[in-house]
Formats: C-alpha cells, structure tokens, sequence
C-alpha cells in the first residue's frame, strides 16, 4: 500500500493557497496524513500537525485544528444563542464536523437541533478524527440529515412545513463549490420563512480584512430581508488573516443582539464582554460597512530608473485572451494603478471569470470576436485603449496592428500593441504604416523568444566591448514536468495545446554548424536529437527548431570569424525523441482527414480497431497489432522497442478503449487521447529550463565557454514555470511602452542593447533573469 500524500502537502508542509485570498497562505508542518479522499462534492485531507493537533482541510482550505476551533465555534453559535430569549429549535446548515452542535447544546434550553450537511464524508470522518466536536452529533436531541441544505429548506417550505426555528447557524464553507449558493439573497430568504417570530440567523460571514465588499453585498442582502443585521467578528490563527466574521440577523428589530440575556457555561473563548465586543468593529471597516468610505492603505509604488520617462496619466490596456499566461501578465499590469485594464474575449463569462480572479477595481471584462474587424477597431475606440496586448494565436496580431494603426489615424494619441509571438512576415508588412502612425509594436517578449534574445544580447554585446568573437552560440529551451511530475513514457506533459507541441516536431529545422547551413525535415527532426549536458541532475536530450540561421545577423555574430555555429533548439527528457520518432512513423501525427475515420467514429470503434486499420493489420489482437509495429518500425534496440512498445500500450493503442475521433484525422484523434493522459494533475508543478552556451575566443586567442541559465519551477495550486516567464516579460513590456521607455514606432523585437537592459534589468527585479557562467 502506498503512503498516504496531498498535492498541498509539499516537503512536509501543509501549503493553503486560494484565489479567495492571492498572494498569502497559511502553512502548518505535517506530522503525518491521516486521511485523504475524493467525495462526491469535494476533497477531503485530514492531518496531524505539529502544532495545531488534527485539522480538516476540505478543497485545501482548512475548515478546523483541535488546537483553535473552539474560538469559531463558540462565537458562531453563542453570539445568536446567547442573545436569544428561549432559542428551544436549533438548525444547523453545514458544520458536518460537529461543533457547532457541541456548542448549541451547550444551552439548556434547546430542545432540538437539526443538522444538515450535504456531504456525509464530512460526519464520517470527523467522527473518527475528530471525536471531541462531533460526538455530541449521536445526542438524541440532533437529528443528522445528509443532504443540500438550500434544497432542505426549500423542500420544506414547498411541503407546508410548519416546523420553525428559534435560531439558525449556517457552518458553511467559503463561496465556492457546494456552499456558493449559501450566500446569496434567496437562501437568506428560506432561512427567514423557516424561523419563529423574533428568529436569529447566524452565519459564516468571510474575513474583513479580505472580504469587505462581500460582507457588505451580504449586510445589503439581509437587510432587506430581516429587521436587523449586522457583522461580528473573531479571532483564529488558521482561518486568512486569522480573522472570521459572521453575519448575525433577526426578525425581531428591537432586541439588542450584542447583548447575552445568560451566562454560556464551558467556554474557552466566549464569555459576557467579548460577546458584546465582537460587534466592535475596527475603523477600516465600520467605515465601509456603515459610511460606504474605503479607508484601506494605499501601496507606494516602487521607484524605477525606467519610469522617469512616465507621463503619470492614467492609461488603458486591452487584453485580448485569457489563456494561462494571461494572468501573470494582466497582475503585473495591474500593479500600476494608473492602469485600467480590459480583457475581451469571445464570450464574455469567460472573460468575467478572468478578472474576478484579481479583485482590481481596475479590472474589468468585455465579449469580442477578435475575428471582426469592426468590432475590434470599435473596442480599442469606444474604451480609448492606450494599448493592446495580443496573447491570440499569431495568426491574428497583423488584423490587431491595422486596428491599432486605424484608430491611431482617427485621433491624436496612438494605440501601441505588444505581442510574444515571432515577429511573422504579415507584421512586418506594417513596419512603415507603424512608424508612420508613430504606433510602436512590440513583440518577441515572452520566454522564448523573449527572455532568450535578453540574454543572449547581453553576452555577446559584453563579449563585443572587450574585443572578443562569438564563435559558436547554442541556445536550448524547453518547458517540461518537472522531474518528480514526469513519469509518464515521453516525460512529456501539456501546458499549452497538445496539437500545437505535437505539430512543432514536424517542422523543418535550419541552423549554421562550421559556417554551413545545415536543414533538416520535419519528418526527420527527431532522429536529429542529442543528448546535451547542462547539469548532472538532468537527462536531456535537444534537437534544432524552426529556422536558426537569421539569428547570425539578429543577434550581430555575423562578424568575420564569427557565428561559425549558430543552433537555436529545444530540451526534451531522455526517450521523448525517440517515442516521437515512433509515433511519425507510424502516421499518427499526420493530421490529413481520413474518410474511415468518419466510419470509426459512427461505429464507435476501438483503440484497437484504428490501429489495426492504420497498420493493415490481419486483426486487432495485441499481439497481431505488436508484431505490426515490429515489422514497421526500426527501434534503436531490443531495450527501446520494449520500453516503447510499452509505452504505446499506456496510450491505449492495442486496447479496447472506445477512440474519441477529433477532426476526422488521426493527429487530432490522438491530441485527444494525450489530452487525457498527460495533463498536469492538482499539486504538479513544470519546470523551464533555458541555456545559452557561447564559445568565444579572446584578442589574445584564449578561449571561455560562457554560459546562462535558467531553472524555473511552477507553484503547485498557482502559476506555472510557463505562464510566469511568459506573462511577466509581457507585462513589463507593456509598462515600459506605456511610460515612453520603448518608444520608436515600427516593429520591434528585442534585439538591442536598449530596448534589452531595461526589460532584463526589471525582469531580475521579479526575481527572473538566466545566471552566467565561465566554464
């Protein structure tokens, strides 16, 4: 049996990082895991901590410690309680752990309580892990009820339910997943319909040093609903901010809810004065709730060399897509907080759901089809954008920059673009109507190409300074699982779209070895990898992509004895090349439409049978299927045909797993089998990994080989190695454009030590940048 393991467990620290509170988390050190399983609504962890005893973590948010628990559930029940006359029927929605009712029963005039938790996984486990909060929930005054406590409460109404209640506690969890509708106006309204007259409601009410604007959109809610409402508050060292809050409403307008009518005996954190103190608010918040005034702090901005240039206007981005390297990008952009950012995409929840994820007044979201011309032009006009930000395919950026240069024509300011892409030949088409609108394009400026050209600039224009020759430049890169999330035949996972990685090792490569220009076929590409050496912790194999050779000029190695190799590839774990190598031969890459495979996909065939169709197999057998591949395909060795062999048996191929047909081809058939198969899962991180390698000989004729080097890993539960060298590079960009630090319209890449330095000289400001080395 394997050791129990979490993907928020890391190095022996339990790590709680959610959107519903970026840029902090709570850590706990692990003694062991106890417990781990999917339920039907959600993830279920428990663990013994070093410090705070058992704790219940559900989603990877913790829900209770033995060490602090009691501070929460004393207040949330006590606080509605207390200040009751005579509450005899308790409800309890959600709190599956128990404690909420150990804490009800704690008043001698309950003579019922009913507690409705929708996931049974909660009561089971805390039973066994938590016994001193739940077992009270086996009193023959509770009544236990699995199930959906909105649907409880409305099927009971919808019934003529007569049953009424003295107080109501809803233990929910936070606004997401299963407990998102406990927060919103019609549950507060069946919770209204189910209380006896001068009922009190008590509920999770979120932190407010978090969640101010939803602790007044829920002050709004009840108020409209019950007599009165109003927000208390405790302290707990587990929960954000080790603060919660909750929301304690009543029918009856006249009783005076921060006042106990009784003492509440057996309390660790309740008593009498604090009870009355919890409706005491902090300045910064009585203001917002009861003023509307936002007195929260203001961030002074860093200062910078390079935003001398700045104009101190408030400007406009537009960003067009909201794939994973968006959100990097668009946080660094919001930073500034003279920038208004806007991000179009073709629907607009999709783009709604982006920006929620960064609680930015400055933030906002818009529906548009980058495909329409017009609609383009009339979003960068309607808004008056400053700038827009295109992370759509390539394909798309030459429409971007008309419609920037069009805009540009019709006013007096100009509308910048910046993109990561290559610079491709329809861009450059509008190099002079660029300078001529005075619009500056900048492109090039992810990880590769962007962070590369960075770097690579730097050394060779250092090298040049000091009157050495660049003879040889190797630039390899690649964005790959990081060692312990590759275990999977290529050692190969998705970050981006699978058809994409898989079509890039089709094409044609070109680059200079001892001054020739050398080509390769993309249908021999892989046969061209090698293993290459960047340190002993890693097997990496590289081979050449796309067309190297223009990089001699870029980069200004094209000097007499210069750029006598110039090879710029990718990194690949050991065995990829030669998995790939299979696959092409086998035509699994090839995305021609193939009329069976219509017929495949109405019959609904195998795995099986498509390969046999494919290969002209006698049947559809494993070991007839095997035997085709064998005679087909020329392996390295007996040892690579085993170890690949087995790897297409992973990939399904010789089973009788029914095929999805994608596109009616065979390499989109096979994307969507991959898809599956080698997606990061929760907890996984990437890695990226990026060398340049410089031969350079000295004016004495002494020879160094530099290096620089990047290793970057992605945040389990966060941003990966990818979006992060992708998105933060953009965002600079887009902030140096804004503040006339690149500033010569035209299209540029970076390839110049000025507009270089000021990119590489923030980027290391974020911490990211290639560490140089003499060998």
């Amino acid at each position: 049996m394997a050791p129990l393991a979490h993907p928020s467990i890391k190095d022996g620290w339990f790590r709680e990082i959610s959107s519903q509170w970026p840029g902090q988390a709570m850590t706990l050190k692990v003694e062991r895991i106890l417990h781990v399983e999917k339920s039907k609504f959600q993830d279920v962890l428990v663990f013994r901590s070093t410090t705070y005893g058992t704790v219940l973590v559900l989603d990877g948010v913790i829900q209770c410690t033995e060490r602090d628990e009691f501070s929460y559930q004393e207040m949330i029940s006590h606080l509605p309680l207390a200040s009751h006359p005579n509450p005899e029927r308790v409800l309890v929605i959600g709190g599956g752990d128990g404690g909420v009712v150990r804490e009800v029963l704690k008043h001698d005039a309950v003579k019922k309580v009913v507690l409705v938790d929708i996931d049974e996984a909660v009561v089971r486990v805390s039973k066994q892990y938590l016994p001193h909060m739940s077992k009270l929930l086996d009193d023959p005054r509770v009544t236990v009820h699995i199930g959906d406590g909105f649907k409880y409460l409305a099927d009971a109404a919808a019934a003529g339910d007569s049953s009424l209640y003295d107080v109501i506690v809803t233990d929910s969890s936070d606004p997401v997943g299963p407990a998102e509708s406990l927060f919103q106006a019609p549950y507060f309204q069946l919770l209204h319909n189910a209380l006896a007259p001068g009922g009190t409601i008590s509920t999770q009410g979120e932190c407010q040093w978090l969640h101010v604007p939803l602790i007044t959109e829920l002050l709004k809610s009840t108020r409209k609903i019950y007599a009165q409402s109003t927000y208390a508050f405790t302290t707990i060292p587990t929960y954000p901010s080790g603060q919660i809050g909750f929301i304690i409403a009543s029918k009856d307008g006249e009783r005076d809810l921060t006042k106990p009518l009784r003492k509440v005996p057996n309390t660790r954190y309740y008593n009498e004065k604090v009870h009355s103190a919890a409706f005491v608010l902090p300045e910064f918040v009585r203001a917002r709730l009861e003023d509307g005034k936002d007195l929260k702090a203001e961030f002074s901005e860093v200062p910078s060399k390079w935003t001398a240039k700045s104009d101190g206007k408030e400007k406009t981005v537009l960003l067009l897509g909201s794939g994973f390297v968006a959100k990097p990008a668009a946080e660094y952009i919001l930073r500034n907080k003279k920038n208004k950012l806007i991000v179009a995409c073709r629907t607009l929840t999709t783009a709604e759901s982006f920006v929620s994820q960064f609680a930015s007044p400055n933030a906002s979201a818009i529906s548009l089809d980058v495909c329409s011309s017009s609609a383009l032009e009339n979003a960068i006009e309607s808004h008056s954008v400053d700038l827009v930000v295109s992370l759509i395919p390539y394909t798309h950026h030459a429409d971007v920059i008309k419609a920037a240069i069009s805009v540009t024509n019709k006013r007096s300011s100009p509308v910048h673009v910046v993109t990561t892409s290559y610079v491709s030949q329809a861009m450059k088409a509008l190099e002079e109507e660029a300078k001529k609108a005075g619009v500056v394009v900048m492109n090039e400026i992810g990880l590769d190409p962007g962070i590369d050209h960075l770097y690579a600039v730097k050394t060779i224009s250092e090298v040049h300074e000091k009157g050495g020759k660049i003879k040889e430049f190797y630039s390899y890169c690649g964005g790959l699982p990081a060692p312990e999330c590759s275990g999977n035949p290529l050692g190969y996972k998705f970050s981006w779209s699978s058809r994409g990685v898989l079509l890039a090792l089709l094409n044609n490569a070109s680059f200079i070895q001892n001054s020739q220009k050398l080509s390769v076929p993309g249908s021999e590409l892989m046969q061209h990898a090698r293993p290459y050496y960047i340190s002993p912790a890693f097997a990496f194999v590289a081979y050449p992509n796309r067309d190297s050779t223009p990089f001699r000029e870029w980069y200004k190695i094209d000097g007499e004895g210069e750029g006598q190799t110039v090879v710029r590839g990718t990194l690949r774990y050991q065995g990829f090349p030669e998995f790939i190598a299979v696959l092409v031969e086998l035509g699994l890459l090839d995305g021609e439409e193939k009329a069976w495979l219509k017929e495949a996909a109405a019959e609904q065939w195998t795995w099986a049978k498509v390969t046999q169709k494919l290969l002209g197999a006698a049947d559809d057998k494993e070991s007839t299927l095997i035997s085709s591949v064998t005679s087909r395909v020329t392996f390295p060795s007996s040892s690579e045909q085993s170890r690949i062999i087995s790897g297409l048996k992973w990939i399904g191929l010789f089973s009788f797993t029914p095929v999805a047909v994608r596109g009616n081809n065979l390499l989109d058939t096979l994307c969507a089998r991959l898809e599956q198969l080698m997606k990061y899962e929760d907890g996984e991180r990437d890695l990226v990994m990026l060398q340049h390698k410089f031969i350079v000989e000295w004016r004495d004729g002494s020879t160094d080989t530099i290096t620089s080097t990047l290793e970057a890993y992605g945040i389990p539960q966060g941003d990966s190695a990818m979006a992060t060298t992708v998105g933060v590079p953009c965002g600079i960009a887009v902030q140096l454009v804004l503040d006339g630090v690149i500033a010569t319209p035209g299209i540029l890449a970076p390839y110049t030590p000025e507009i270089c330095d000021p990119l590489r000289e923030i980027l290391e400001s974020e911490g990211l940048g290639l560490i140089e080395k003499v060998l």
